[in-house]
């Protein structure tokens, strides 16, 4: 089960990265994150942004409100969403058709 925490007000929760891959998406868990497969690779920080606007289209916000908040350099990160607090999140994501879920 992904679990999410808040700061400041703001949901936050780990990510695992897997960079150049064949299609963009959020795979399902991996332990207590999401699994998320990027097209971009990980150079000049284009498959942060990448990674940005998937959560950004997941969760119906705009791409300025989500930030990675550790591990910018790193295949795992922790993400955070901007406005939506950790109860809003995991309902989104509980609504969502992504496996394993």
């Amino acid at each position: 089960m992904v679990e999410f925490h808040e700061k400041r007000g703001n949901a936050v929760f780990g990510v695992r990265v897997q960079p150049r891959s064949s299609k963009s998406a959020v795979s399902g868990p991996y332990g207590n994150a999401l699994k998320v497969t990027l097209k971009a690779a990980p150079v000049d920080d284009a498959a942060n942004r990448e990674c940005c606007r998937l959560f950004s289209k997941l969760f119906s916000i705009p791409d300025s409100r989500v930030s990675i908040v550790s591990g910018a350099a790193s295949r795992t990160k922790s993400v955070m969403l901007e406005g939506l607090s950790a109860e809003e999140a995991r309902s989104i994501l509980r609504n969502s058709s992504i496996p394993g879920l």
